[in-house]
């Protein structure tokens, strides 16, 4: 059972990933496209605090606590930690992990912060339900 988890729980920290940087890319589609959802503010701040998040851990050199709870879970199933057991996990992990430096991984997360902080000037959200005209 505990590879199960261990396997939700990457598929959990995929779908977060693919929330972070989707979401960026979704809201500028959005903007483009017309699409209002991109402007609701509940919907930027959650992506604006993702990102934020990931950012934090980097710059305090914290090992982001779905990985380890990944890795224990893993430990538990009587994996080597490496990775090889199932299918998900394989690919998933192919996907989603690189092999650079710590520095590496900073400079990337705080530029795309950046950005996402950037796309609040460039695509404010709604702070109410009623659209303001401009």
């Amino acid at each position: 059972m505990n590879g199960l988890f261990a396997d939700l729980l990457l598929l959990f920290h995929f779908a977060y990933v693919l929330f972070v940087v989707l979401g960026l890319v979704v809201i500028w589609m959005g903007f483009f496209l017309g699409w209002s959802f991109v402007r609701n503010v509940w919907f930027r701040l959650a992506h604006l605090l993702a990102i934020g998040y990931v950012v934090a851990e980097s710059l305090l050199g914290i090992i982001c606590p779905l990985t380890l709870w990944e890795n224990e879970l893993r430990l538990w199933a009587g994996s080597d930690g490496l990775y090889q057991n199932s299918f998900i996990q394989y690919w998933v992990h192919r996907v989603m992990f690189y092999d650079a430096s710590e520095i590496t991984f900073t400079i990337i997360y705080v530029l795309f912060f950046s950005l996402v902080l950037l796309s609040f000037w460039f695509v404010p959200p709604w702070w109410s339900r009623r659209r303001v005209r401009r």
